[in-house]
């Protein structure tokens, strides 16, 4: 039914919302909430009259429309589109910011018209606690258009390869992915390839039998295997010897593995998600990659940003990462520390943040992190515009690994690396 001008009976669409069990709100084409159902109402104990209200000023309290405010709009793009749109928005609640997941469905009158809008709002799962807690932090448009990603895909099974520089996070969004898709009361393992000798690749990702090399005493369960039912995490994928990529694309293809040693096909029911800081593309045309398994584990690419492209995010970082490495003690940034923090390009991204607090932490004797506590000279003030990446190249390494004898983590710190570049870089050095 319709009203005598052609739009559809506000009575009719307000009790339609109210049968739905999630979070609705409807609106009209100038943002003002014309109806909010209860579940939507039991979000909002504290201001439950959103009604008339503009939605961007209830869910982000902006002064203007969210893509006037650097975000993505779901209201202007289904205007452009004409259809249904979703967007992953941070919104402010009762309970603190969230990540939540959007879907706005038009509403046309008789002519055609789009005259409302239905509005889903769904919480994603776990994505502020348990991701805030484990660094997972960031409003920037560059991390809310990657958390958007990872909102996507994780509800499949679709295997997810995460690209972007060392440092950047990329085994907490994989563990994002896992917590908010099915698999989430299942395990999730991680592997380093980079770690593993080929000599022990195969047998570590798959299990081997007893007898099957000299030193096999016992049967050996692999992480495939240890992985079952929930999520495996290839961290380096593209550190995988040539010889174990075409088992583990038969493993992506036929989801079957043999153990080391068994003539047994083993069933893997376990939905894979790799990570890389190499240019795979550019080693597939090299012959160090190979193409069949570049196209299995890129079915669905995710960029993650490096931090000199995230603006304010660092301060949000910042005060979280402060309040881990601080030891107990309630310590404060300085304005002056702020600046130096935000203008910074962080080659090493996340991770060399962490290091550079826990070093100001350990320098600091009073209340407040002061500019004096982080790194001096222009060596480490980068224009944001012009730096790229490379991972940090090493001063005199062998003077400096004898400085930090029997202190790998110390001397990684040093040179804004992790612990695993630094391996790699001490083996090549013949100082392993």
């Amino acid at each position: 039914m319709a009203d005598n001008d052609g739009s559809p009976q506000l009575s009719e669409l307000v009790s339609f919302l109210q049968t739905l069990p999630e979070p609705h709100i409807l609106c009209d084409r100038d943002y003002r909430i014309i109806a909010a159902n209860e579940a939507y109402r039991a979000n909002w104990p504290d201001r439950q009259e959103v009604v008339g209200r503009k939605c961007y000023e209830v869910s982000h309290r902006y002064a203007v429309p969210c893509d006037q405010a650097g975000e993505f709009c779901p209201l202007q793009r289904s205007l452009r589109s004409g259809q249904r749109e979703r967007v992953l928005h941070l919104h402010h609640t009762p309970q603190g910011e969230s990540f939540e997941n959007i879907e706005l469905s038009p509403i046309r009158d008789a002519s055609g018209e789009i005259v409302y809008y239905i509005e889903k709002l769904e919480p994603l799962p776990g994505a502020r606690s348990q991701a805030h807690a484990q660094g997972l932090i960031g409003r920037s448009p560059a991390f809310v258009r990657m958390m958007e990603m990872v909102a996507r895909v994780a509800p499949s099974d679709a295997a997810v390869l995460l690209q972007g520089e060392s440092g950047t996070g990329k085994e907490l969004v994989a563990g994002a992915i896992h917590r908010i898709s099915k698999r989430a009361d299942q395990p999730f393992v991680a592997v380093d390839c980079s770690g593993l000798p080929e000599t022990l690749f195969e047998s570590e990702l798959f299990g081997h039998e007893r007898g099957a090399f000299t030193g096999a005493t016992a049967r050996k369960t692999g992480l495939v295997e240890a992985a079952a039912g929930g999520t495996l995490f290839l961290d380096e994928v593209g550190d995988i010897p040539l010889s174990i990529q075409v088992k583990l694309l038969r493993l992506l293809e036929t989801g079957t593995y043999r153990r080391v040693g068994s003539p047994e096909l083993r069933k893997a029911e376990i939905r894979i998600v790799s990570a890389t800081h190499r240019p795979l593309a550019e080693m597939v045309e090299a012959g160090s990659f190979r193409q069949d398994l570049f196209y299995r584990l890129n079915i669905f690419p995710i960029f993650l940003p490096p931090l000199r492209e995230r603006g304010d995010d660092v301060l949000l970082l910042a005060e979280a990462l402060l309040a881990r490495v601080a030891g107990g003690r309630k310590l404060t940034l300085s304005a002056a520390a702020q600046a130096w923090l935000v203008g910074y390009a962080y080659p090493g991204n996340v991770r060399e943040l962490r290091n550079l607090l826990e070093r100001a932490c350990l320098l600091c004797d009073g209340d407040e992190i002061q500019r004096e506590h982080l790194p001096a000279g222009e060596n480490a003030a980068f224009s944001r515009s012009t730096v790229k990446f490379t991972e940090k190249p090493a001063p005199d390494l062998r003077t400096l690994a004898r400085s930090f004898a029997g202190n790998r983590k110390a001397l990684a710190a040093e040179l804004g690396l992790s612990e695993r570049t630094l391996y790699r870089r001490l083996k090549a050095a013949g100082l392993s």
